[in-house]
């Protein structure tokens, strides 16, 4: 096998990208060649890359990165970023990546390569951990698969726009880094949800933190709140004005933040505030909006939602 490749060779039988064809959006269209050393983490990276939002396919041959980039380029297409593994999975197809990277070029499409390396040691290490082989070893040792896939990528890690080195990292360093690596806001949020249920229904299976607002008042006693929600100014101002109620928003508030915190330095990018009353119609919708709003003064990105809201 060899790197020495014809770059001006566009491969036949795919559709071309054609410049001319762009629409507007496609100008800020983004694709990501995610490649490098096999072990060096890039199926980790892909998912990473799909938590940022970008489309990802995995073990694509070169040639079908054509066609997936027309789509990005026509009118309504919902793909904006899309991020393929290109890698010695493909083999022959493998040959064909340079004239299709020339071929973007020339068609004004912005790319940019991500190439994951790690040293020979920690290679063979991580291959002998999972029990298998190097794609390219045959009869030979890791070692001389290794060898043989530095030898087919040289010319591609020269020509890459980052390479990552994840000889030292754990997963969770490596998410920093390719977070790190491709994010322009480096202060990205973590995504709160904070949504109220009733106990009868059951605890939401995602909530990370469940608060308990049965200890206030119910306002379902009351003949003329019965028929409202949370939401409702009466039953809200009611509920927040009862004692007690935001003694324990605002602590509960303050008792959060380090913790969301430190989601976002353990890579965990999202996180659930499950908020219970009995039916979830009136207690837990008004504290979840209150806790929901205090979030945002804080800076964070929060949603909040009635999940049993209109249940009987």
């Amino acid at each position: 096998m060899t790197s020495e490749l014809n770059p001006l060779t566009v491969p036949q039988g795919i559709p071309a990208v054609d410049a001319a064809a762009h629409t507007p959006h496609a100008q800020f269209s983004e694709v990501l060649i995610v490649t490098g050393m096999s072990g060096a983490g890039r199926s980790k990276a892909a998912e990473i890359l799909e938590d940022l939002d970008w489309y990802v396919v995995d073990n694509l041959p070169p040639k079908m990165l054509m066609p997936l980039v027309g789509m990005m380029t026509h009118s309504g297409s919902s793909i904006y970023r899309l991020a393929a593994v290109v890698d010695v999975r493909g083999r022959e197809f493998f040959n064909d990546l340079y004239a299709v990277l020339q071929h973007f070029k020339q068609s004004q499409v912005l790319y940019r390569i991500m190439f994951l390396d790690a040293s020979d040691e920690v290679l063979v290490r991580r291959f002998e951990q999972v029990r298998r082989p190097h794609p390219l070893q045959g009869e030979g040792r890791i070692l001389d698969g290794i060898a043989v896939e530095r030898s087919l990528l040289a010319g591609l890690r020269a020509k890459s726009d980052f390479v990552i080195d994840t000889t030292s990292l754990n997963v969770h360093d490596l998410a920093r880094e390719v977070r790190a690596t491709l994010l322009e806001d480096k202060n990205e949020q973590l995504r709160i949800n904070v949504v109220s249920f009733g106990f009868k229904y059951g605890i939401p299976l995602d909530a990370d933190h469940v608060a308990d607002m049965r200890f206030l008042s119910n306002p379902y006693w009351i003949d003329e709140l019965r028929h409202l929600t949370g939401r409702d100014a009466p039953v809200s101002e009611y509920v927040l004005s009862l004692p007690g109620a935001k003694d324990f928003i605002e602590r509960y508030v303050h008792a959060l933040r380090p913790v969301l915190d430190g989601y976002l330095h353990e890579e965990k990018r999202y996180a659930t505030i499950a908020i219970g009353c009995t039916g979830g119609k009136h207690r837990s919708v008004a504290v979840s909006e209150e806790i929901g709003a205090r979030l945002r003064e804080a800076g964070y990105h929060v949603t909040v939602s009635a999940r049993d809201l209109g249940k009987e």
